[in-house]
């Protein structure tokens, strides 16, 4: 399993994925579920996969041999005029490269599904942030729906619902994305450490910060044992139920 979200804040973007794959209790791997694209200067997308294996390192692949000679192999998202054009170009991808592995007489809804979150912004238009679909169409983040998780949610969810704010500095919301991990790993073993992190400013194109968290991290190992103490100082501090 894993677990990512995505973020849109007034200042920028923000982006957070675990690396935890496993097929099984005994056959657990790290990858790297993060990717990004790059024109210097003029545009930075970030992509985060959660699904089949197989299906989004496909994806990713092709998205990767696209951009070589953009002009020669179209469409490639370093080419697309709008972040609503990368969207469509990802999820038409997505959704073909299912189609195709269910062609081989497998079942393609529950073997090869796969989700991603795209975001990022090309120079002169807004930072933009999408959840697509295996199907290929997507839906984009808005003032209602700020931001998106795909993976494992439930776990995480309750934290970013309470705490999110559109206009939170990039430390409160790393800060947040921290205790939404957190309370998901010590829930599911399917999410684990390292984490990979980035920021991206609005009209930057470039990452205000890109790094991955490991388990010895020391902010990470701060707020899992701080979060911790709060939520038992806070249990303790509601009012007793009384046993007539």
């Amino acid at each position: 399993m894993t677990y990512c979200v995505g973020m849109k804040l007034d200042s920028g973007l923000v982006f957070m994925s675990d690396t935890r794959t496993n097929s099984g209790v005994d056959n657990i791997s790290t990858f790297r579920k993060m990717h990004s694209f790059e024109k210097p200067g003029e545009r930075y997308i970030t992509i985060m996969t959660a699904g089949n294996l197989a299906t989004t390192q496909s994806v990713i692949s092709m998205l990767a041999e696209r951009t070589k000679a953009p002009e020669e192999r179209n469409p490639s998202i370093l080419a697309a005029a709008s972040m609503f054009q990368v969207a469509q170009i990802i999820g038409d991808l997505l959704r073909e490269t299912i189609r195709t592995r269910e062609q081989t007489g497998l079942n393609a809804e529950t073997t090869f599904n796969a989700t991603l979150i795209v975001g990022g912004q090309i120079k002169g238009m807004e930072p933009r942030l999408f959840l697509i679909y295996p199907e290929g169409n997507f839906i984009e983040a808005s003032e209602d729906t700020p931001f998106f998780q795909i993976g494992e949610t439930k776990y995480g969810r309750p934290i970013l619902v309470r705490g999110f704010q559109s206009d939170m500095s990039f430390e409160s919301a790393v800060k947040l994305l921290m205790v939404s991990f957190d309370s998901t790993m010590a829930a599911n073993l399917s999410v684990a450490l390292p984490l990979d992190m980035l920021l991206l400013p609005r009209d930057r194109f470039e990452p205000l910060q890109k790094r991955r968290i490991a388990e010895d991290d020391p902010y990470y190992r701060s707020v899992s044992d701080k979060w911790s103490d709060a939520l038992r100082s806070a249990f303790h501090s509601l009012p007793d139920y009384t046993i007539e």
